[in-house]
């Protein structure tokens, strides 16, 4: 492999400065995050600007004090050692003020960089509760959304910090070249331009690690991934069972060598660079050492003034050479917090209309010619769909994986919108609903429903947000999901901690967390549409026939939409629609379907035999 160091390309000025667009906005961010903090930072790094020139100066005057007063005791005089002492006493005391602003820099620091660090982490969070599905279902979004959360808590800070480091280093610089100015504007000049190649280089390599860093987060992602599988309780039982532990490590290693080699070949390069360019830049501090040291030879500057020429020579060399660092710093900075933003001026999708009630109670549901394809799909999910469904009516949706089932309930509940047709609810679009009323409306139940790390009454609660601490609600929900049996059996009932990943959490049967599941949806009391998309997958059909008929007695006012594999249940629905392909094959009721010697009926046939 090649460690060769070829030449940096050029970096376009004009896309340079753009990059630098987000240090107002990372500022604004900081000072609203907390204003006292950053105004004490602001003042402190001023101070820390300031004070190292004092010293420097102040350290000249002690050594040609003390110059002074050895002449005047080798000519046999008395020497005046008062001054050097104040000098001295001077010096200590800027030294130790440096000592103490670099501790309130520290200290400001800190709280901001935890501050800032939930700040950003809840601006994320927010503007993922104003997305759309169909964002989080996207490969590319759900990429940008990992680099935003990767870097992005920290980035702010990390530009304000170099900001007012630039700021500090300024300032050191523009008291040290005062100083130096009385020497040679030309030690200014090689102070300054010494510095600039490196800084040109580390810029370029800036650049350079975050094109890596965007075109790696896929395998990145992957590595978080293989390490939630590798790692996770809900993981394990199937890793262990099927070994596949040495595999999925295999596979870890690889993605990570892969990023390692990648890296490892930028950080050679950088770093050859740099040492290169570096000795440029002691090249030019000892050929100005030479130059200063001659001069006090010949006379022309005192002892005093060589010490402090030196000193305020390396010192500058020092801010230059931090100055050219943060700014190049910066540049880095806001590479990555254009991921940040990239993420937070995502486009919100147009909301639905303002519409809380319906015209027309009795119109119930109503699908006409529905088509809708998933983004990037080649094939539609559903196509021509056409439905109508009444209050207090009970609907079975069948047909294999696949066949746009689920798919018709995210219609419904307003997660995707139809590329075609039209979806009415009590006499209007659903577009025309506001989208909160329309969701209070419908209590669906999916099969893949989360089972949350939280106590019973909580998971239980999550149904209604609005009556999350409800514990009346909790009971009567848990009562008509058929779930309070068990529940009273639980430790401390309501209040059990449920799930593995905190102490002394209680994991429930497969079962027992559908019937948690069930009972989620009845806490929305005021839900006039309540869809169980295949939640009771996981019971007999002994239970599942029995949960669907309390199902049914529970939503005689209501539309009842059950979505299951097991036809002895979905028969006693009063219309069964049957799916394939994203499209309604056939429907009627179980006597009808069963005469007319279909797909259902050849189904129906199919399972019965099991249970001859």
């Amino acid at each position: 492999m090649s460690t060769s160091l070829p030449s940096p390309p050029p970096i376009a000025l004009e896309r340079y400065l753009g990059v630098y667009r987000y240090s107002r906005r990372a500022l604004e961010l900081v000072w609203s995050t907390h204003q006292g903090l950053t105004i004490a930072l602001a003042a402190f790094t001023i101070s820390a600007g300031l004070l190292p020139a004092g010293v420097a100066y102040v350290g000249k005057l002690i050594i040609d004090a003390v110059v002074a007063a050895i002449a005047v005791s080798q000519s046999g005089g008395e020497p005046a050692y008062t001054p050097v002492l104040i000098y001295v006493i001077v010096e200590g005391a800027l030294v130790a003020a440096i000592a103490a602003i670099q501790r309130g820099i520290g200290f400001c620091q800190t709280l901001l960089r935890v501050l800032l660090s939930e700040r950003v982490n809840i601006l994320i969070l927010e503007k993922a509760l104003t997305l759309e599905l169909a964002q989080f279902e996207d490969s590319e979004f759900y990429d940008k959304l990992n680099r935003a959360r990767q870097e992005a808590s920290s980035r702010p800070l990390s530009l304000v910090n170099r900001t007012f480091g630039l700021a500090q280093h300024s300032i050191s610089l523009v008291s040290y070249a005062v100083l130096l100015l009385q020497f040679s504007p030309w030690a200014v000049g090689i102070l300054i331009l010494a510095g600039i190649p490196a800084f040109v280089a580390e810029t370029h390599f800036s650049s350079s690690r975050f094109r890596i860093f965007r075109h790696r987060s896929p395998d990145r992602r992957k590595l978080m991934y293989l390490e939630t599988v590798l790692a996770r309780e809900d993981h394990a039982k199937e890793v262990q069972l099927f070994q596949l532990g040495p595999e999925l490590l295999k596979r870890y290693r690889k993605i990570f060598k892969m990023l390692f080699d990648e890296e490892r070949d930028l950080t050679i390069r950088r770093d050859g660079w740099g040492l290169g360019l570096g000795l440029l830049t002691n090249l030019a501090f000892y050929c100005a050492y030479a130059w200063i040291a001659v001069s006090t030879i010949q006379g022309a500057i005192t002892l005093g003034q060589m010490a402090m020429y030196l000193l305020v020579f390396k010192q500058g060399q020092s801010s230059v050479s931090s100055m050219l660092s943060g700014i190049g710093g910066m540049y880095e900075d806001n590479l990555y917090l254009s991921n940040l933003y990239d993420y937070l001026e995502q486009p919100i999708p147009a909301r639905h209309g303002a519409t809380l009630t319906g015209t027309d109670y009795a119109a119930g549901l109503v699908f006409e010619d529905v088509s809708f394809t998933y983004p990037g799909a080649s094939h539609p999910a559903l196509r021509n769909i056409s439905l109508g469904i009444k209050p207090g009516q009970s609907i079975g949706i069948v047909g294999r994986n696949g066949s746009g089932k689920t798919t018709l309930i995210k219609l419904l509940a307003g997660l995707y919108e139809p590329d075609h047709g039209q979806i009415r609810y009590q006499g209007l679009d659903l577009a025309q609903w506001d989208q909160a009323a329309l969701r209070s409306s419908i209590g669906v139940i999916f099969q893949d429903f989360n089972r949350y790390q939280l106590q019973v009454g909580e998971n239980i609660g999550v149904g209604d947000a609005t009556n999350l601490w409800n514990e009346q609600r909790w009971a009567e929900a848990a009562d008509m999901g058929q779930a309070a049996e068990f529940i009273e059996r639980l430790p401390q009932r309501y209040n059990t901690q449920l799930g593995r990943w905190f102490h002394s959490g209680q994991e429930l049967s497969a079962g027992q967390w559908q019937r948690i599941a069930l009972a989620r949806a009845f806490m929305r009391s005021a839900a006039k549409i309540l869809v169980l998309d295949e939640p009771t997958a996981s019971m007999d059909a002994e239970t599942e026939a029995e949960i669907f008929e309390h199902f049914r007695s529970l939503t005689e006012d209501k539309i009842a939409i059950l979505i299951s594999h097991r036809f002895a249940t979905v028969r006693r629905a009063d219309l069964i629609v049957v799916m394939d392909q994203g499209e309604i094959v056939e429907r009627g009721s179980h006597e009808e379907l069963v005469a007319l010697q279909g797909r259902y009926a050849k189904l129906f046939e199919l399972q019965a035999r099991g249970y001859r």
